[in-house]
């Protein structure tokens, strides 16, 4: 179960899935790049703002599929089905309340951060449409949860498409007026995603509904609260939703810092940043494979195979980050032009390009470590170690891009030095703590 073949076969529709997630962020930045530097810098505002609420509800479902993982480990396959349908029912309810927080605070929050009133109308025009998509995403993301903790991921496979074309193709309609589509811009880009979004929901519920065996994994709709159920996954979860907000609303204050330096190095930051997010989803992918098999072997009690597991995809891991790193170095030119025709900024991105090159290599190293920690169950101990990382990242932030406002690719940096504090941690964790005997 733990070798070359059976992690690529967990970990290839994983990150088919992560790829149709953020192939919505990385084509509004691609079509947009090509619209005007307001809209590409407007987009990375008002989709992280997005992406940090979306966090959450990620968040809690890493930690219900720790537990369906934990579950199917065992055998004990009806059990997942209650842990599913109370976690969309949890996310749902959240959804609706962060849906109504955000059309009251969004705005005002934004003009307290940011330093232009061109970006910020742009920001909130585009986050006002692209916020409804929470409705589906957070639903979604359970249903991604469940076939990850069965290891039945081919399924994200066929999701990945139906998402992905949807949204390219409304994307290209709905921002540049084509097929009888009116021009809509930046407001087209976020309700292309928002109905991928809801394509990728429905797609869910018909393949769980005719190609998955119900009776076994206890599948059924209940609309009334379990509160012992929710109380359960939130045990775990809790701490993996601060753990997956934190990371984001530290970029957050990143490209916050980057606008008061200027509207140029806004956009260049979002250009790096979409192109860094892409060459990532493999690492994401073996990340959250890690966690599972890692879980499963927890459950089925074999806790002396974590750290062979955790080696062997560590290494997997490094070899496609390698790779990545090596096109971005050697096609730096080629790989900008899809997000701009602006010469200057593809020049002045590139020495970007090479930091995150050399962030990806610790990453890839330090996530499936970090992810390991999650695995064991122990989700406070991860929070703990993501907390001290982002500290150290966010004060690194503050002092490079805010205070000393140094130029984009240095600012950059700040990637090697969070990673290196989550391998660090993660390191300490398997070398002195008891986690071997970690139950949930």
């Amino acid at each position: 179960m733990y070798g070359n073949k059976n992690i690529l076969q967990i970990s290839y529709p994983i990150f088919l899935g992560l790829l149709a997630q953020n192939v919505i962020n990385v084509t509004d930045t691609a079509f947009l790049g090509h619209v005007g530097e307001v809209e590409l810098g407007a987009s990375a505002i008002g989709g992280l703002y997005y992406i940090c609420l979306y966090t959450l509800a990620f968040g809690f479902s890493i930690g219900a599929q720790i537990l369906m993982a934990r579950r199917n480990g065992e055998g004990n396959y009806t059990a997942i089905g209650s842990i599913l349908n109370q976690g969309g029912l949890f996310s749902f309810l959240l959804a609706l309340l962060l849906l109504g927080l955000s059309f009251l605070s969004a705005r005002p929050v934004m003009r307290l951060m940011l330093s232009s009133d061109t970006i910020l109308d742009a920001s909130h025009t585009f986050f006002s449409v692209r916020v409804w998509g929470l409705l589906f995403s957070f639903i979604s993301v359970m249903f991604r949860a469940f076939y990850v903790a069965i290891t039945r991921t081919k399924v994200l496979t066929l999701n990945a498409i139906v998402m992905a074309s949807i949204n390219v193709v409304l994307d290209y309609a709905m921002i540049f007026g084509k097929w009888g589509f009116p021009r809509m811009g930046l407001e087209g880009a976020a309700l292309a995603s928002v109905i991928a979004e809801a394509g990728s929901l429905l797609f869910f519920l018909l393949y769980t509904r005719y190609a998955v065996d119900s009776k076994k994994y206890g599948l059924s709709i209940r609309l009334k609260i379990n509160l012992s159920t929710i109380g359960n996954i939130l045990s775990v979860s809790i701490f993996m939703m601060f753990q997956q907000f934190i990371p984001l609303a530290t970029w957050f204050v990143f490209f916050l810092a980057i606008e008061h330096i200027g509207q140029r190095e806004l956009a260049i930051a979002n250009v790096v940043r979409s192109i860094y997010i892409l060459v990532l989803i493999p690492v994401q992918a073996l990340s959250t494979t890690t966690n599972t098999l890692v879980s499963n072997a927890m459950g089925a009690r074999a806790s002396d195979k974590v750290p062979f597991i955790i080696r062997r995809i560590a290494l997997i891991s490094l070899v496609f980050a390698v790779v990545c790193a090596l096109v971005m170095l050697l096609f730096p030119h080629g790989m900008l032009s899809v997000y701009t025709n602006d010469t200057t900024l593809i020049e002045e991105a590139i020495p970007s390009l090479w930091v995150i090159a050399a962030a990806l290599l610790v990453a890839a190293i330090a996530n499936i470590h970090f992810n390991g920690v999650s695995g064991t169950g122990n989700t406070r101990a991860a929070l703990l170690i993501e907390l001290v990382g982002q500290t150290v990242y966010s004060a690194y932030i503050l002092l490079t891009c805010w205070w000393l406002q140094w130029s984009v690719a240095a600012c950059f940096t700040c990637e090697i030095v969070c990673y290196t504090m989550l391998f660090i941690g993660s390191q300490i964790y398997f070398r002195f703590f008891n986690w071997r005997q970690a139950r949930i």
